[in-house]
């Protein structure tokens, strides 16, 4: 039963990571479409225009009129480096927090297949485990140097991001935090020069740590390194990023109860070699999704997420995962959930 359900469950996130790519494709049409509506406006200004010009009035002047109105409205900045732009002017305060990756709370994160094997070493922990908890994430950045490094508009930062599995239903265990992972990075970024399809690119390269914070004696150690590059695109209120990385080396002793080595030798097979992802933003509703995948041993995952207006500030969002390493503790486990909860910030 077990490998039937990983066998559908693999096939599952296969397609998913095929749909990630078509929806990238699809937002990206979306985004080109919108990127047409200034030329509509355009051509109704000179409609309009005409049937009430003066007869004086030339082709050319009435072009330069209709193209300074649509100036003073005309959105010349993509979301991406709408936010970039704001997050400069807040490096400039001292002591500058600024959010990194999204921070949500999700009360209610339901899985199909919880990781129960995993804890029958700790007390009989896994035999209470429920399949709802909650889930969030806490992340934000530092900047450290903005004043253009190399080039303009360049700067390197540190990033720290914190998951948290919470049993907060399970009270026969005291609602325990059932696994959380810290993420501490350095990165810099540069906007390149170059346009693809009228959209802006730039680049991050980044040294990333992430671990579970567990006692490699009991068993439950999760860690990795990895050096990575972030290739961006961005167009009006659509956004791609392509993200590879590189493990760095740790050995393949495997570590045991009484001599230390690699916790997860093998965390490259599951949680693949790149990230790709795409972000769209529709009026107030916000689509996201996330696609990883290792081509050689065709193991992967998939998230969608959904983020808009609930109250003030406070956005809502659900998130659908499916497939390997929700967690590190799952970095070899197979699961599929879906959370419901509040954003406190967008992507874009």
């Amino acid at each position: 039963m077990r490998t039937k359900y990983i066998e559908s469950s693999y096939i599952k996130s296969r397609s998913l990571n095929g749909s990630v790519l078509l929806f990238s494709i699809i937002l990206f049409s979306m985004a080109s479409k919108a990127s047409n509506t200034s030329t509509i406006k355009f051509d109704n200004c000179i409609l309009k225009k005409s049937l009430s010009m003066d007869q004086n009035m030339t082709l050319q002047v009435l072009n330069e009129i209709c193209n300074e109105e649509l100036l003073e409205n005309k959105e010349t900045f993509s979301a991406v480096e709408k936010r970039f732009k704001a997050e400069k002017k807040l490096a400039d305060e001292p002591f500058a927090i600024i959010p990194h990756k999204k921070n949500y709370i999700l009360p209610i994160s339901y899985s199909n297949n919880i990781n129960q094997a995993i804890y029958v070493s700790d007390n009989n922990k896994s035999n209470e485990l429920k399949n709802t908890e909650a889930k969030l994430q806490i992340s934000f950045k530092i900047p450290l140097m903005t004043n253009s490094l190399f080039t303009e508009g360049d700067s390197l930062s540190f990033g720290f991001t914190l998951q948290s599995w919470w049993q907060m239903y399970t009270q026969e265990l005291s609602r325990p935090f059932r696994e959380t992972n810290y993420q501490p990075e350095f990165f810099y970024f540069a906007p390149l020069d170059f346009e693809i399809l009228g959209g802006k690119t730039g680049l991050f390269l980044g040294i990333e740590h992430q671990s579970n914070g567990q006692s490699q004696s009991r068993q439950l150690s999760r860690s990795w390194n990895r050096i990575y590059a972030n290739f961006i695109f961005a167009k009006d209120n659509f956004a791609l990023s392509f993200r590879p990385w590189w493990k760095i080396p740790e050995g393949d002793k495997v570590t045991t109860p009484e001599d230390p080595g690699n916790d997860n030798p093998d965390i490259g097979d599951y949680m693949g070699s790149f990230e790709l992802m795409t972000v769209y933003k529709w009026e107030n509703i916000e689509l996201s999704a996330m696609g990883r995948e290792n081509f050689k041993e065709h193991k992967g995952a998939v998230e969608i997420g959904v983020t808009f207006p609930l109250i003030g500030n406070i956005r809502g969002y659900f998130q659908y995962f499916n497939g390997y390493g929700e967690s590190l503790i799952d970095y070899n486990y197979s699961q599929e959930r879906f959370g419901i909860g509040v954003a406190l910030n967008d992507y874009l």
